[in-house]
């Protein structure tokens, strides 16, 4: 990864990270800064491209660390910045989970109800087929259409970055209502 692609990735996540530590301080945007100066003095050395994320935080963490032992040599760290890793950095997943059980309901009735009862609920294709009285090649063409629908929704309100094995690495909420479908 190069700077470039590194200080895109990562920097409002690190900003925020450093913002909430430091109770929104003066100097936090500072502290962001050397996170990074550090980050790119150091960037070669980084051998697994899936640990940057955590090496980057850890980073962080001592940078924080690090002003406020110039700043107040004799005071003790405030509360918030004790690092008990309560923190977290929010999970891209459950954001994009909430995402999609609000652009769920604005499915059709009938692929609302599927995708409700076999994603949410955990219920089996069959076992919708049967609860909603119809073929087992309908519950599954319904399902498979939802997902599409859904798939489609999602991506024209969000920007939806996935790892190679489909695991959620980054969602962002681009605009507030995603395009409604004009079939049903």
């Amino acid at each position: 990864m190069n700077t470039e692609a590194l200080w895109e990735a990562y920097h409002e996540h690190v900003r925020r990270f450093v913002n909430h530590k430091t109770n929104f301080h003066p100097d936090a945007e500072d502290i962001v800064q050397n996170v990074f100066i550090k980050a790119f003095a150091r960037l070669d050395d980084v051998k697994d491209d899936l640990k940057i994320r955590a090496w980057l935080f850890q980073i962080a963490r001592n940078c924080i660390v690090d002003h406020y032992r110039k700043e107040k040599r004799t005071d003790e760290l405030p509360d918030q910045l004790r690092f008990d890793d309560e923190y977290e950095e929010p999970d891209p997943n459950q954001e994009a989970v909430i995402g999609l059980k609000n652009v769920i309901r604005l499915l059709p009735d009938k692929y609302r109800e599927a995708l409700e009862f076999s994603e949410l609920k955990g219920m089996s294709q069959k076992e919708l087929s049967e609860h909603l009285g119809i073929s087992y090649s309908g519950a599954k063409s319904r399902v498979q259409r939802g997902r599409e629908m859904l798939k489609e929704m999602m991506t024209s309100c969000c920007d939806i970055e996935a790892d190679r094995y489909g695991n959620i690495i980054d969602y962002r909420v681009m605009l507030e209502e995603p395009t409604r479908l004009s079939r049903s």
